[in-house]
């Protein structure tokens, strides 16, 4: 049409440096960058380098049971841990998250399910430092203190003003 300006993608398309096939469990932690596509399992964390573009993909039969620190986050598979996408987070239709979710943007279909809490991080700048139960205790810290307090005392006019 007329006027319409061609709209740039929203999620990340390059290429998948990184394949952990259908036939592979990884035990432990993975630290990446780049691109990394699981169609197999890993039980551990999967850590994406910080100040890199990284995108994490887990397919339809992929499984990561761990927490995940990445910028770009797409899911169609199983993650029973929390997650935390600084800049992306698409859910596709078969995604399954058993655990927190924290995103700045998130991208979800009908019939992806989260059985947790899905909490919006206006700023992606520590999203990636994340550590667990001390992080969150600082975050609700934040946010308590971001929230507008109430005056103590009311004018005898009941805030009405001449």
């Amino acid at each position: 049409m007329l006027g319409k300006k061609k709209q740039k993608p929203r999620r990340p398309t390059g290429h998948f440096d990184t394949l952990i096939s259908s036939r592979t469990t990884i035990e432990g932690d993975v630290h990446f960058s780049g691109g990394l596509h699981v169609d197999g399992r890993i039980r551990g964390k999967v850590v994406a380098d910080e100040g890199t573009d990284a995108v994490l993909r887990v397919s339809e039969v992929g499984e990561v049971t761990g927490d995940i620190n990445a910028p770009h986050v797409i899911i169609n598979g199983t993650v029973n841990g929390d997650v935390y996408a600084s800049a992306h987070l698409e859910l596709a239709e078969k995604a399954s998250i058993n655990g927190s979710v924290f995103y700045n943007l998130i991208e979800m279909a009908m019939g992806a399910s989260v059985n947790g809490n899905l909490v919006h991080q206006r700023e992606p700048v520590g999203l990636l430092a994340q550590d667990g139960p001390a992080a969150r205790q600082q975050q609700e810290q934040a946010r308590a203190s971001d929230r507008p307090t109430e005056p103590d005392e009311v004018p005898e006019d009941g805030g009405k003003s001449e």
